[in-house]
């Protein structure tokens, strides 16, 4: 899995060498042979609560849709297959009815706190519960609210980690929660402490 090797076509290896950046880039296909996910891209992606997805139409047109759930929800099945079970939305179909046509994704998948991102190239099929039981039980996400229509499984093919700039950080109600509660707490505390000096200040009047 070399992300270099597969997304630079001639095309754009002539634009690199036009702008100057084509020798680091060359170097940069020489080194970046991958025999599928590590550990730290799998637990990237298992951590996600949603992530974008690029398909093409039979207009070929690409066509970019958000796709959200639970954290946890995107599912790694090993180390060259990721998957999810694909809720019931506005019944647009468009995502699904490009998959059965051309099976080529892209993935973004980002962690804006910390100004992260994975792009991943992949093979998408779609796979009905009933014809795959065994991996519909370890794709479904347990305790969330959701009406389950397939499932989505990719195949990557390559990835690559992308730099943190002009990344802007953004935070999800649960992350700001997180870090506001030691501050919370100390507040409390203080103002548990502010009660019992009325208390004693209005006992000895």
């Amino acid at each position: 899995m070399n992300f270099a090797k597969f997304a630079f076509t001639d095309g754009i290896k002539a634009l690199q060498e036009k702008y100057g950046s084509r020798d680091a880039y060359a170097n940069m296909e020489k080194r970046t042979d991958k025999d599928g996910l590590t550990e730290d891209e799998m637990a990237f992606i298992e951590s996600r609560d949603s992530f974008y997805m690029a398909s093409i139409g039979e207009n070929n047109y690409p066509y970019i849709q958000h796709r959200g759930g639970p954290a946890g929800f995107i599912k790694v099945i090993n180390n060259r297959t990721i998957g999810l079970v694909d809720f019931r939305g506005n019944k647009q179909y468009i995502s699904v009815g490009n998959i059965l046509t051309h099976t080529q994704v892209s993935l973004f998948l980002m962690d804006y706190p910390h100004q992260t991102r994975l792009k991943i190239y992949a093979d998408a099929r779609i796979v009905n519960m009933e014809d795959d039981p065994a991996l519909f039980k370890l794709l479904d996400p347990t305790g969330y609210k959701h009406s389950a229509e397939r499932m989505m499984v990719f195949d990557v093919k390559a990835f690559d980690w992308n730099c943190p700039q002009h990344i802007t950080p953004r935070y999800t109600e649960d992350e700001i929660k997180q870090a506001f509660a030691p501050q919370n707490e100390y507040v409390l505390k203080l103002e548990y402490k502010l009660e019992k000096i009325k208390k004693q200040l209005a006992d000895k009047e």
